[in-house]
């Protein structure tokens, strides 16, 4: 009987050993890199790499420069949701939208065009989800709208844009296309620095996937020096680069 219960003691203490050295493997695997979850514009299981954290900055970015080639439309961007858009776009009862539909929210409408887009990562997957949720949304608003104004997915918004963080040095590559309607692509990518070159001449180098050393260094910054390049407000300390936006790569 005591050699039972000995056994029995030298079983809950194995137990919790192994399930000690688990979670202490499990800790440190997760700072070996961010967790998923946490990087904004990421999903938990996603298939993109570390980087995918910059959808957050593409996002933000694409609307903003949606807004600068259409400066007379009326533009909501995903923090309107569909209540707020029907409402303020002018486009018939919000009230008439289910309660699911009324929190939902596109990436790009413009109710003066009466177009939508909805933005993804640049892949056969993310194209898919992008295609669904268009129809969705495209779905809930038409159903609700006046009968001239039903809304289709857009077309033909494409465009890049390149960023340096230092004077000379490496460039980050943002582009985006739309390969069917209410669907935009977007893609970040990089090009090698290359001594006494300009921004152009890199610009035409070997496209290549954006290092991961460099999204950890810079990756918040970017996002910080493009929305002050659109606001022209004040640079992200530590930031001695340049942004290159639309307009300058035509």
């Amino acid at each position: 009987m005591l050699a039972m219960k000995e056994r029995a003691t030298r079983t809950k203490s194995t137990f919790r050993l192994a399930s000690f050295l688990l979670v202490l493997v499990t800790t440190l695997g997760a700072q070996a890199e961010p967790p998923s979850s946490t990087l904004p514009g990421r999903k938990p299981d996603s298939k993109e790499p570390w980087g995918a954290f910059l959808g957050k900055a593409a996002h933000e970015v694409i609307g903003i420069e949606y807004r600068v080639q259409h400066p007379t439309n009326v533009v909501f961007l995903n923090t309107a949701s569909l209540s707020k858009i029907v409402g303020e776009g002018n486009l018939g009862d919000p009230k008439r939208l289910s309660e699911v539909a009324k929190l939902l929210r596109p990436d790009i409408t413009d109710t003066r065009a009466l177009v939508l887009f909805e933005l993804k990562p640049d892949d056969e997957e993310s194209r898919g989800e992008a295609r669904e949720q268009a129809r969705r949304y495209l779905a809930a608003l038409n159903e609700v709208v006046e009968p001239d104004k039903k809304l289709t997915g857009g077309t033909g918004f494409e465009g890049s844009l390149f960023l340096e963080f230092e004077n000379g040095g490496a460039l980050w590559q943002l582009s985006w296309r739309t390969p069917e309607p209410g669907v935009t692509l977007y893609r970040w990518s990089y090009r090698r620095k290359k001594p006494h070159a300009s921004w152009k001449e890199r610009a035409a180098q070997k496209e290549e996937e954006l290092p991961r050393e460099e999204i950890a260094q810079h990756g918040e910054v970017a996002e910080q020096a493009l929305r002050a390049a659109y606001d022209k407000g004040e640079r992200p300390k530590g930031f001695q680069g340049q942004v290159y936006l639309p307009a300058d790569c035509r």
